[in-house]
This record gives structure tokens, C-alpha cells and sequence, in this order.
């Protein structure tokens, strides 16, 4: 049980009910030499998760599988931990993949404005999939969500029409307008994770973009945690 423990730790994941507690993109160059798949382990077995994750959980286990052929991920969950700069997929409470990333240069706090740099915080779906990206391939996020429409619609940074369009889209699990104050076309994508230089999107080495892009739908859920 202990070495189960210490491995989690190592992965510094949290993980919570639903499982692992889950941006325009940069104008600036990222670094192709740094494409590669960086501190990723190869193992498989079962790891005890912690009771003092956000929310509070029960304790339980998951098992640890980044050995699964990528053909046979087919039902996945993406959650992205922004400050330990990675990316988990799950399937079926199995933990099958590990991803660094690089964020927008505002690291903290939920994305509030176009322009803010910041990295939204939420739950989203998979709304869009562009296998020609300028950056590699991407998966477009269902940013703005209710609750940051609901936000900007009281402090008067949306209008009436606007906020309405974004509720439309979100409850027939579609685009959500990316052209208003709140911004949109929050992408994962490739171009690399050794910085964060993108404008608030999630960025991967191209060759873990390749993998997710190949597991990844549209509708699959998103999870973004502090």
C-alpha cells in the first residue's frame, strides 16, 4: 500500500469524485526542437488516492495502465492540473496517460477576459477537432462556460443576446460563441510544453498531441483544475 502511495505522490495526482480533479492560442513561437514526450513513466498497477483531494472524497483506487494501446482508449477523460503542468487521461477509473503542458503566462486564476492570458478553469467538452492546426493538431474546449457566462453577464461584460447564445450552445453541447468580451478559441494543441507560451490555450509536444488527437472526440469531458 505505502509503494502505492509514494507512486501517486510521484505523479503528484489528486484525484477526486469524478476522478482526477479536471484557451486563442499564442502568437509566439514555441520551441519544435523540445518535441518530445518528457517525464513519462512506463508502468501499470494500483495506486491508493488520498482522502484530502478537492472536493473531499472517499478513499478508493485506480489503477495505472500507460501501457494500453492507444487504439483501445476509446472512452476517455482528460484532466489538466495547471499548476503541476500536466495532463491526465483516464478510462474507466484507469489512469492511461500522462502529459506535460505549457499554459497561457498567467498561470493563476480562471480565465476572466479576452486577452488575459490566463488558462479557463472548469468543466468543458470537446467541441471542435482540427487535424491541420498551426499548431500540430488541436481539440478545441467549450470555453466560455455557464458559469463564466453567467459571471460576465452580471458585471455587464455581455449582453442579453450574447449570454443567451452562449446558454443555447452549451445545452445543445455545441460551440459556444468565441467573439465576445469573454474570448474563446481555448485549444489544446501541440508546439510544445517546455514553457508556457500560449495565450491561455494548453499546449503538448506534438508527439503527445498526436496520441491524444487520436483518443480525444468530440463530447469527450474536460476537466481544468487550478
Amino acid at each position: 500500500m505505502f509503494g502505492g502511495l509514494r507512486a501517486i505522490m510521484r505523479l503528484g495526482l489528486w484525484v477526486s469524485a469524478g476522478l482526477l480533479l479536471v484557451g486563442s492560442c499564442s502568437v509566439q513561437n514555441p520551441n519544435p526542437a523540445t518535441d518530445s514526450a518528457q517525464g513519462r513513466s512506463k508502468a501499470a498497477g494500483a495506486v491508493g488516492v488520498p482522502a484530502d483531494a478537492s472536493p473531499p472524497i472517499d478513499h478508493y483506487v485506480i489503477r495505472v495502465d500507460y501501457l494500453r494501446p492507444t487504439e483501445s482508449i476509446r472512452s476517455p477523460e482528460l484532466y489538466i492540473y495547471k499548476g503541476k503542468r500536466r495532463l491526465y487521461v483516464l478510462e474507466g477509473g484507469v489512469l492511461v496517460r500522462e502529459y506535460p503542458v505549457g499554459l497561457g503566462p498567467n498561470t493563476v486564476g480562471d480565465k476572466e477576459r479576452e486577452g488575459d492570458g490566463r488558462t479557463p478553469e472548469g468543466e468543458f467538452y470537446v467541441c471542435l477537432k482540427n487535424g491541420g492546426s498551426k499548431f500540430f493538431r488541436s481539440l478545441g474546449l467549450s470555453y466560455p462556460t455557464r458559469k463564466h457566462a453567467e459571471r460576465a453577464f452580471m458585471a455587464g461584460m455581455i449582453s442579453p443576446d450574447e449570454y443567451r447564445d452562449i446558454i443555447l450552445a452549451l445545452e445543445r453541447s455545441s460551440r459556444p460563441p468565441w467573439d465576445t468580451a469573454l474570448g474563446g478559441e481555448i485549444f489544446i494543441h501541440g508546439g510544445g510544453a517546455h514553457v508556457d507560451w500560449t495565450d491561455g490555450c494548453v499546449a503538448l509536444y506534438d508527439s503527445d498531441m498526436e496520441e491524444l488527437y487520436q483518443v480525444a472526440h468530440i463530447g469527450t469531458r474536460v476537466v481544468v483544475r487550478p
